[in-house]
């Protein structure tokens, strides 16, 4: 269902309102009086059989008596009628739909059935897009249309509400009735059927009214859909979301310590940073934050440095900053010895900066100026209190002025009453945020800097660090996937559905984990035998497909270096498991070598698949206390450099490997590189639901993993899914991948650009006239900036493909063209764009390159390719005639091409 087919919602021209009672206070009879009374320049139609009028408007009998086919129908009935009333309105040509009833899905399972009967009908009209049901319904202040039953019309503003909550809506409401706080657009969606934030962020995106927007959220159904929206709007605009339920009992029936650490609120987290929205905990910091965002004053880091005339405001803005992982910056001994210079003696010399009682306007700014000027510091918070010498007034147009000088943001808090009110109007009106308490200004400026962190994430350009495997991955997967199968026909899996653990560390050595391979003994002179041919010292472990925890029974016996230890080891472990789990069924016990490094840090890493947001790796402080100490950071596949490294460096434990209190520090190169190879393992297989290395060992020079299990999906082993579709982030589209020769014998290859190629983008494009430039791009463009670079080099694969030609010359990778598709919102048109290196053209790569990219596209499952040129640019005119483009000539010199992709027939077959 496609994203535009909302203009139906939101932009209506004429609106049914059907069910509406001639009772004023009703839900209808509010949704009448706001739109009739707001000032909504449209056409609404009350629907109701046993009305003539009401509220003295005509009244029609049902949506086909009405005199023109509305836009959108909004829905008050009960709901046992709104499956027959959505399938009237469908037939009458009614494409938009908001449906306020409740008594669907939050009621229990009556409604559930009710709404998959609801959502049956909806699915037989292609255009129809359902808000709802259950909501408040939206307003559109710039339309003065209040299609809800909320009282009264916001302010005409630049932030789009999304709640899932109907009560939260009419608190926020009443609340920006107050602040003068204005709102684009303000939607309740409810139990979001149809609608939800993911086509709505897509929605608003669009729109240029729209600079920011605001989510509530409960719950979140198609993850990859708002996460492909939200990755694309926070580029350009920020998103900040309040979630609720933050500490449901969901890891309860986990079967790993993986499992069990990556809680609900743990996986919303990671995907609100892998996706670059800010989060706020506390809901009176939304607009706080919206506020302090619209700025557009971003700081690099969450190093704040505080200025105060008084010292105990100082200190609780510190302890609020420390308590919220913020860093008080230290001033470098250049501000130090400047701010020594021009304070006077008694100043609290170090950060906060007391700038003392008597401060006059000129000594609050010079000291302020001074600290702003501090590399390190990024960001100032300015804390004034209204003491006998203090003009609040003067001091706020001082620090006002300072805002011309500097691209980091000031906060502010002028703490008290009337005394203030001017100067807090000065930083209004001089874009300054300003806020009542120390407290509250550093919870808005730590949103901020994580808001700073999760954007960077998003632009930043990993290493070229591939991870070679040396194996046929077609082939690895029939192996491992016949494995899987082998393992439930014939090895008893128990109720966790939990491979044995040398099957676990097989499938990691396939993909290149090192490991220490367990064997089975299952008498004591066996046990023996293979410790003596293995080598001691040498680990103990029970073998039990009915125990998962082993250290909690008792089942892990360590450092083992004589037959006698061993004897009496096996002995101990046997009687503690039996007396703590007599019912397990025992194999054995596996024998394995102890390995021991010094100073070796215990990891887990691990994978889990949550059931709305698919498969997500866990990396943190291994051992037995993982589960304890829960120092954890989930990402999500595909990993590279730079998301691993991240992941790593948010770690409490990160100090350990870097060489803590004189210890060597440790190599992180390689585990970077076992994550990423176990984000490879994650995407290739579905059929894992949990994954578990604890420990992974990681020393000065080896990383390898000591103990592993993974829990397998039986469903999924016997009945596949589709590629990737575990997955939130499409992964590299390696089937894209093609090598080719070219008529004059040079070797290319096609392939998707990928984020490690930004250095050889700005080559090519630096090898490139300005007029092929201009004729890709259509304007003066400059490209030669990261944040650009990573616009057309970090790229969502569901939505858009560049595809590379690439050339080695000398030794040397480079790229000497490029394919661009970026389809639209409603993934059924893609639009075309090439661009070929100047000392590549004409040489037939912009033919090779095009007729590539489109069989890109026919394998993609898109209608429609467009595309843009100039009258001037003769040799692509004549490469989309050759291919059948309908070509228009415009009287501005540009070209339109059109393709109709139904009958084009594919060269190049790709895997699905």
């Amino acid at each position: 269902m496609g994203v535009s087919h909302l203009n139906s919602i939101f932009k209506p021209q004429r609106i049914a309102l059907i069910g509406v009672k001639n009772d004023p206070n009703s839900v209808g009879g509010i949704t009448l009086k706001n739109l009739v009374g707001g000032g909504f320049n449209g056409v609404v139609y009350p629907v109701n059989p046993k009305h003539e009028a009401v509220l003295g408007i005509q009244c029609y009998p049902n949506v086909r008596s009405l005199p023109k086919t509305p836009d959108l129908a909004v829905i008050t009935t009960g709901a046992q009628l709104v499956p027959g009333l959505v399938q009237e309105c469908g037939e009458a040509g009614i494409n938009g739909i908001i449906i306020m009833t409740a008594g669907f899905k939050e009621t229990g399972s009556a409604g559930k059935v009710l709404e998959e009967e609801l959502k049956k009908v909806v699915s037989q009209f292609p255009k129809m897009r359902v808000i709802g049901p259950n909501c408040l319904g939206i307003i559109v202040p710039r339309l003065k249309m209040n299609v809800s039953f909320a009282s009264g019309m916001p302010k005409d503003g630049h932030v789009a509400f999304i709640s899932q909550s109907g009560a939260l809506c009419t608190s926020i409401l009443d609340w920006s009735y107050e602040e003068n706080i204005g709102f684009s657009y303000f939607v309740s969606i409810g139990n979001s059927m149809d609608v939800e934030f993911g086509d709505l962020i897509d929605y608003f995106g669009m729109d240029p009214q729209t600079k920011s927007i605001v989510l509530y959220v409960e719950s979140i159904s198609e993850a990859r859909k708002f996460m492909t929206a939200a990755r694309a709007f926070a580029r350009k605009k920020p998103i900040i979301v309040y979630k609720a339920g933050r500490f449901p009992e969901s890891a309860k029936a986990a079967a790993s310590h993986t499992g069990a650490m990556a809680s609900e609120d743990s996986i919303y987290d990671a995907v609100f940073q892998r996706a670059g929205i800010a989060r706020v905990f506390n809901i009176g910091d939304i607009f706080d934050f919206t506020d302090l965002i619209s700025r557009r004053r971003i700081p690099k880091g969450p190093n704040l440095a505080i200025v105060t005339n008084a010292g105990g405001p100082g200190v609780m803005a510190t302890d609020t900053l420390i308590a919220s992982k913020g860093e008080l910056v230290k001033l470098s001994d250049d501000t130090m010895r400047k701010l020594n210079d021009y304070l006077p003696p008694f100043w609290s010399h170090g950060n906060p900066v007391d700038v003392l009682g008597d401060a006059t306007p000129e000594r609050y700014a010079v000291a302020t100026e001074i600290v702003l000027q501090d590399p390190g510091v990024d960001a100032v918070l300015a804390i004034l209190t209204p003491q006998a010498m203090t003009d609040p007034t003067s001091i706020a147009i001082e620090i006002s002025k300072l805002t011309e000088k500097t691209t980091k943001p000031i906060l502010t808090a002028w703490l008290g009453g009337k005394e203030m009110r001017e100067g807090i109007q000065i930083f209004n009106k001089h874009n300054i945020a300003n806020y009542a308490t120390p407290e509250q200004a550093i919870s808005a400026f730590m949103t901020l800097a994580d808001y700073s962190h999760n954007l960077a994430a998003l632009f930043e350009t990993p290493q070229d660090i591939p991870v070679s495997f040396p194996y046929d991955r077609k082939t690895t997967r029939e192996q491992v996937t016949a494995r899987l199968r082998h393992e439930l026909e014939h090895t008893d899996l128990g109720k966790s559905r939990t491979m044995s653990e040398d099957a676990s560390k097989e499938l990691l050595e396939i993909y290149g984990i090192p490991t220490t391979r367990p064997m089975l003994a299952k008498t004591k002179d066996e046990a023996v035998k293979i410790a003596e041919e293995m080598g001691y010292p040498i680990v103990l472990k029970i073998h039990s497909p009915d125990i998962t925890h082993k250290t909690d029974v008792g089942g892990v016996s360590l450092n083992n270096r004589t037959k006698e230890s061993l004897l009496g080891s096996w002995d101990r472990m046997m009687s503690r498991v039996k007396e703590k789990m007599p019912q397990a069924r025992i194999d054995g016990i596996t024998i394995q070598q102890m390995i021991q490094e010094k100073d070796a840090v215990e990891l887990i890493l691990g994978v889990k698949k949550d059931p709305i947001f698919g498969t997500c790796i866990l990396i943190g402080m291994g051992g037995i206390v993982a589960e304890l100490f829960k120092d954890k950071a989930l990402g999500f596949p595909p990993l590279n450099e730079a998301l691993a490294d991240n992941m790593l460096k948010s770690l409490k434990i990160y100090p350990l490997l870097t060489g803590y209190r004189g210890a060597s520090p440790k190599n992180i190169e390689k585990l970077i590189e076992i994550m990423i190879r176990m984000s490879y393992l994650s995407a290739d297989y579905p059929e894992i639901t949990e994954l578990d290395i604890n420990p992974l060992l990681v020393g000065q020079d080896n990383v390898i993993a000591l103990d592993a299990r993974i829990v397998i999906d039986e469903e999924i082993v016997k009945n596949p899914i589709p590629k990737y579709s575990h997955l939130i982030l499409h992964p590299y589209p390696e089937e894209y991948v093609t090598p080719l020769t070219l008529a004059d014998g040079n070797t290319i290859t096609l392939r998707p650009i990928k984020p490690e190629d930004e250095p050889l983008w700005l080559d090519m494009l630096g090898s490139c006239s300005k007029e092929s430039i201009y004729s890709r791009f259509r304007y003066d463009f400059h490209y030669a900036a990261h944040e650009i670079a990573t616009q057309f080099c970090v790229i969502d694969y569901s939505r858009e493909i560049a595809i590379v030609a690439e050339v080695i010359e000398d030794g040397v990778k480079k790229l000497v063209g490029v394919g661009r598709l970026i389809a639209n919102l409603d993934l059924d048109t893609v639009e075309y764009a090439i661009l070929i290196r100047d000392a590549w053209q004409r040489k037939d790569l912009g033919n090779i390159l095009t007729k590539y990219s489109m069989d890109v596209a026919k394998h993609w499952g898109l209608k429609r390719i467009v595309a843009e040129t100039t009258v001037d640019n003769k040799p692509m005119i004549a490469v989309f005639k050759k291919y059948g483009f309908s070509i228009h000539f415009n009287s501005d010199g540009s070209v339109h091409v059109t393709k109709d992709m139904a009958d084009y027939e594919q060269t190049y077959f790709f895997e699905s």
